[in-house]
C-alpha cells in the first residue's frame, strides 16, 4: 500500500510517477524501497489514468437515490429476518464458549 500512496501524492503535486521519484518519496517516509516493488509499480501505473480511476471511484452512489419506503420496508424485513437466522447460527455454534471467556478474549486483543 504505501508505494499506492507514494504514487498518489505524486500525482497530486503534478510529479511524474517514475522509479527515481517514487524511491525519493518512500525513503522519505523510511520506507526500505524492494526494487521488484518498485518496478512493478511504476510499470502498472503507466497504463492507468489516475484521474479517471479517482472519479469512479468517488462518483459511486453511497446508497441508492430514490427507492420507494413501501419498496424499502419489505427488504429491510428479509435483512432483519438472515440476520436474526445468522446470529442464532452463531449462538449455536458459541454455546461451549462462556461470556467471561469471550470477554477475556476481546480483553487480551485490545490489551486491557
Amino acid at each position: 500500500m504505501e508505494y499506492i500512496y507514494a504514487s498518489l501524492m505524486l500525482h497530486s503535486a503534478g510529479k511524474e510517477i517514475n522509479e527515481e521519484n517514487l524511491r525519493k518519496v518512500l525513503e522519505a517516509a523510511g520506507i526500505q524501497v524492494d526494487e521488484v516493488r518498485l518496478k512493478a509499480v511504476v510499470a502498472a501505473l503507466k497504463e492507468i489514468n489516475i484521474d479517471e480511476v479517482i472519479k469512479s471511484a468517488t462518483a459511486m452512489p453511497v446508497a441508492p437515490v430514490g427507492v420507494p419506503a413501501a419498496a424499502a420496508q419489505p427488504a429491510a424485513e428479509e435483512k432483519k429476518e438472515e440476520k436474526k437466522e445468522e446470529e442464532e447460527k452463531k449462538e449455536k455454534k458459541e454455546e461451549g464458549v462462556s461470556e467471561e471467556q469471550l470477554a477475556a478474549g476481546l480483553e487480551s486483543l485490545f490489551g486491557f
